[in-house]
Protein backbone atom coordinates (compact mmCIF):
# COMPACT_ATOMS: atom_id res chain seq x y z
CA UNK A 1 0.00 0.00 0.00
CA UNK A 2 1.00 3.62 -0.36
CA UNK A 3 3.28 4.81 2.43
CA UNK A 4 4.83 8.20 3.00
CA UNK A 5 7.22 8.54 5.93
CA UNK A 6 8.57 11.95 6.90
CA UNK A 7 11.68 12.50 8.97
CA UNK A 8 14.21 15.19 9.84
CA UNK A 9 12.16 17.49 12.03
CA UNK A 10 13.34 18.86 15.34
CA UNK A 11 14.02 21.90 17.47
CA UNK A 12 16.07 24.63 15.83
CA UNK A 13 16.93 28.21 16.71
CA UNK A 14 15.70 31.13 14.59
CA UNK A 15 17.89 31.49 11.55
CA UNK A 16 18.75 27.81 11.57
CA UNK A 17 18.28 25.10 8.97
CA UNK A 18 16.79 21.64 8.68
CA UNK A 19 16.32 19.12 5.92
CA UNK A 20 13.12 17.13 5.89
CA UNK A 21 12.81 13.86 4.00
CA UNK A 22 9.77 11.93 2.83
CA UNK A 23 10.39 8.32 1.86
CA UNK A 24 7.72 6.90 -0.44
CA UNK A 25 6.69 3.35 -1.22
CA UNK A 26 3.77 1.43 -2.68
CA UNK A 27 3.51 3.38 -5.93
CA UNK A 28 5.66 4.47 -8.85
CA UNK A 29 7.33 7.45 -7.25
CA UNK A 30 8.95 8.74 -10.43
CA UNK A 31 5.52 9.12 -12.06
CA UNK A 32 3.97 11.32 -9.38
CA UNK A 33 4.28 14.90 -8.33
CA UNK A 34 4.90 15.40 -4.62
CA UNK A 35 3.92 18.18 -2.24
CA UNK A 36 4.75 19.45 1.22
CA UNK A 37 2.19 20.99 3.57
CA UNK A 38 2.38 22.22 7.13
CA UNK A 39 -0.03 22.77 9.98
CA UNK A 40 0.68 25.09 12.87
CA UNK A 41 -1.18 24.79 16.18
CA UNK A 42 -4.68 26.18 15.87
CA UNK A 43 -4.33 26.81 12.15
CA UNK A 44 -5.45 25.08 9.00
CA UNK A 45 -3.07 22.94 7.02
CA UNK A 46 -1.37 25.01 4.32
CA UNK A 47 0.48 24.18 1.15
CA UNK A 48 4.23 24.84 1.24
CA UNK A 49 5.82 23.38 -1.88
CA UNK A 50 5.36 21.02 -4.80
CA UNK A 51 7.69 19.37 -7.26
CA UNK A 52 6.89 17.78 -10.59
CA UNK A 53 7.83 14.33 -11.81
CA UNK A 54 11.28 15.17 -13.12
CA UNK A 55 11.99 17.71 -10.44
CA UNK A 56 12.46 20.46 -12.97
CA UNK A 57 9.51 22.56 -11.84
CA UNK A 58 9.47 23.28 -8.11
CA UNK A 59 6.73 25.51 -6.74
CA UNK A 60 6.94 27.29 -3.40
CA UNK A 61 4.49 29.31 -1.34
CA UNK A 62 5.23 33.01 -1.11
CA UNK A 63 5.82 32.71 2.61
CA UNK A 64 8.78 30.36 2.15
CA UNK A 65 10.16 31.28 -1.28
CA UNK A 66 13.83 32.20 -1.03
CA UNK A 67 14.20 30.26 2.24
CA UNK A 68 12.96 26.75 1.46
CA UNK A 69 13.98 24.44 -1.37
CA UNK A 70 12.13 21.35 -2.58
CA UNK A 71 13.90 18.54 -4.43
CA UNK A 72 13.53 14.86 -5.17
CA UNK A 73 15.67 11.79 -5.78
CA UNK A 74 13.71 9.35 -7.92
CA UNK A 75 16.37 6.68 -7.44
CA UNK A 76 15.73 6.80 -3.69
CA UNK A 77 11.96 7.36 -3.87
CA UNK A 78 12.45 10.37 -1.64
CA UNK A 79 11.40 14.00 -1.69
CA UNK A 80 13.19 16.61 0.38
CA UNK A 81 12.36 20.00 1.83
CA UNK A 82 15.37 22.07 2.78
CA UNK A 83 14.43 24.71 5.33
CA UNK A 84 16.72 27.68 5.90
CA UNK A 85 16.54 31.05 7.65
CA UNK A 86 13.87 29.56 9.87
CA UNK A 87 11.48 31.80 11.75
CA UNK A 88 9.30 31.06 14.77
CA UNK A 89 6.26 31.23 12.49
CA UNK A 90 7.62 28.22 10.58
CA UNK A 91 6.83 26.08 13.62
CA UNK A 92 4.42 23.39 12.47
CA UNK A 93 3.99 19.74 11.67
CA UNK A 94 5.22 19.20 8.12
CA UNK A 95 3.53 16.62 5.90
CA UNK A 96 4.24 15.24 2.48
CA UNK A 97 1.44 14.32 0.14
CA UNK A 98 0.83 12.66 -3.18
CA UNK A 99 -2.31 12.11 -5.22
CA UNK A 100 -3.05 8.82 -6.97
CA UNK A 101 -6.18 8.32 -9.05
CA UNK A 102 -7.84 11.31 -7.36
CA UNK A 103 -7.07 10.05 -3.84
CA UNK A 104 -4.74 12.00 -1.54
CA UNK A 105 -2.18 10.16 0.54
CA UNK A 106 -0.45 11.78 3.50
CA UNK A 107 2.43 10.90 5.72
CA UNK A 108 2.24 11.04 9.50
CA UNK A 109 4.13 14.33 9.66
CA UNK A 110 7.30 15.55 11.31
CA UNK A 111 7.41 18.33 13.90
CA UNK A 112 9.52 21.42 13.28
CA UNK A 113 9.87 23.82 16.19
CA UNK A 114 11.73 27.10 15.76
CA UNK A 115 12.53 28.65 19.11
CA UNK A 116 15.39 30.20 21.01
Amino acid sequence: QVQLVESGGGLVQPGGSLRLSCAASGFTFSENSMSWYRQAPGKEREWVASITISGGRPYLANSVRGRFTVSRDNAKNTVYLQLASLKPEDTAVYYCKTTLRSADYWGQGTQVTVSS
